[in-house]
């Protein structure tokens, strides 16, 4: 792990606020996600950066030092991320638009929509596992438009210029070795799938890890993880009977791995696309919603499990804006507390 301008963000987030409750609200973060970044900040850094107490979170001397560097720092980076912003979108070509996309099925649907709507367009694409690093690019006109996600808690931050557009919230599912006894079930309880060794994604860029764990740590559980992939080495861990794992409901089925859905819908995931105001999308972004969101129902056609699912919570997972009961919610994720 290097560290990255959005760790000083969080240590002077944390140093504004007075305590890591504050900080974690006004971060759309987790408390107990805030603490797990802090810790793996310090260990970086080489020392403890906050008194934690009761009372709140004070900076320690060694962490004066690291917030004074910090406020000297952030400064200069904002005007550099603002000056290079609007010189990118000047001296960007009219006709080419930039897509990033993190892991989701909707990347091939936004490219088809931008090919359909601007068909003189020169259309690239390009995937990161992160959705922060995907907005950032997207805010300093690195790209035109991008498909990102969050979950409860951790909704991406606003940022200007840009227009998220939630298309879905989708139940995360469990990911087995076909082999598994729980894959004979109808659906998993999430103290059960705690149980096993679990494989999840790293740390950092991505907070999926980190939303995985505090659900679970609410059940009283914490999963045994001693594996760290992603992907294709995510997946083939899982096939070995090594692991079990959390997929997205939309998630193509695999020889020799089964998904199955969470008793209890305990975890969310919510899809998001976004393009920036001033861009060549936001002329289109109305019908490039529509063409997204019926490729994505195509998608869910596609999997037996998730359609299955969605028979069954006819209320739930409600995708914008196809249909008489399709629409967008621009509320939070729902709470995985119930």
């Amino acid at each position: 792990m290097e560290l990255e301008v959005r760790h000083l963000r969080v240590l002077c987030a944390i140093a504004e606020a007075g305590s890591l409750t504050r900080a974690a609200a006004a971060l759309s973060m987790t408390q107990p996600g805030l603490s797990t970044q802090l810790r793996r900040i310090e260990t970086m850094l080489g020392g403890v950066l906050f008194d934690r107490s009761r009372s709140g979170a004070t900076p320690t001397d060694f962490g004066e030092l690291v917030l004074a560097r910090a406020h000297a720092v952030l400064p200069g980076i904002d005007a550099l991320l603002a000056d290079t912003a609007g010189a990118a979108r000047r001296l960007a070509p009219p006709d080419r638009v930039r897509v990033g996309s993190v892991g989701a099925p909707l990347l091939g649907h936004l490219l088809l929509a931008v090919r359909t709507f601007l068909p003189t367009a020169e259309v690239t694409s390009r995937c990161h596992h992160s959705p922060v690093t995907l907005l950032d690019d997207l805010t300093a006109g690195r790209l035109e438009a991008a498909v990102l996600g969050d979950h409860p808690e951790q909704v991406l931050p606003p940022r200007d210029g840009v227009i998220l557009t939630p298309l879905v919230t989708e139940p995360v599912f469990a990911l087995l070795p076909s082999t598994h006894p729980l894959a004979g079930q109808e659906a998993v309880r999430l103290t059960e799938l705690a149980d096993h060794d679990w494989a999840m994604p790293r740390h950092d860029g991505d907070r999926t890890r980190e939303y995985w764990s505090s659900v679970c740590a609410l059940t009283g559980r914490r999963p045994s993880a001693p594996h760290e992939a992603e992907g294709r080495q995510l997946i083939e861990l899982v096939r070995a009977g090594l692991a079990v794992s959390l997929c997205q409901a939309t998630f193509a089925q695999t020889p020799g791995v089964t998904i199955r859905p969470l008793a209890g819908n305990p975890l969310w995931y919510r899809h998001v696309l976004a393009w920036h105001r001033d861009g060549p999308l936001a002329a289109h972004g109305d019908r490039i919603v529509r063409a997204v969101a019926a490729g994505y129902l195509d998608t869910c056609a596609a999997s037996a499990v998730y359609s299955d699912w969605r028979r069954r919570h006819p209320d739930a997972a409600l995708v914008s804006p196809a249909g008489p009961r399709e629409r967008i919610d621009h509320e939070e994720p729902p709470d995985p507390r119930g």
